[in-house]
């Protein structure tokens, strides 16, 4: 029996909508949200990024990562610092660096809970297939 592309389509869609349920509701109890503490992810894990690079990592156009960027800034999570030409930079202050560690337990919890039910090998094998249709994963 054939297996519908919309039926794989909704299987992910389901699982991405349980992830990002489950990992709102643990950010709000360290102060964030998921699109604030992926931001905060993308600066640490890149400093000194443009906002147009971490936009495509955070997966937002630029304009909504600009948007995001200063309420960060405005919250003190974030430095924002003019580069080379009209480039402006970003970097994590220290409560950014605190909020990003607590929610790295929080997302590291739900993620493994969620995949505990499979191998170490259906875990390859799964990311295997991702990355087969939607090309390697934005680190």
């Amino acid at each position: 029996m054939a297996v519908e592309a919309s039926s794989l389509g909704r299987a992910i869609k389901g699982v991405q909508y349980r992830h990002h349920r489950a990992l709102d509701a643990g950010l709000a109890a360290v102060g964030t949200t998921l699109a604030q503490w992926d931001a905060l992810r993308a600066i640490g894990d890149h400093p000194g990024s443009s906002a147009h690079t971490l936009a495509i990592l955070t997966f937002q156009s630029d304009q909504a990562f600009g948007t995001l960027a200063n309420r960060l800034a405005a919250q003190g999570l974030i430095e924002r610092t003019s580069g080379h030409g009209r480039r402006i930079e970003h970097a994590l202050t220290p409560d950014g660096l605190r909020v990003l560690d607590a929610g790295r337990t929080v997302y590291q919890t739900v993620l493994d809970a969620s995949f505990s039910p499979l191998s170490e090998a259906e875990r390859m094998t799964l990311l295997g297939l991702l990355e087969r249709i939607g090309g390697p994963a934005v680190r």
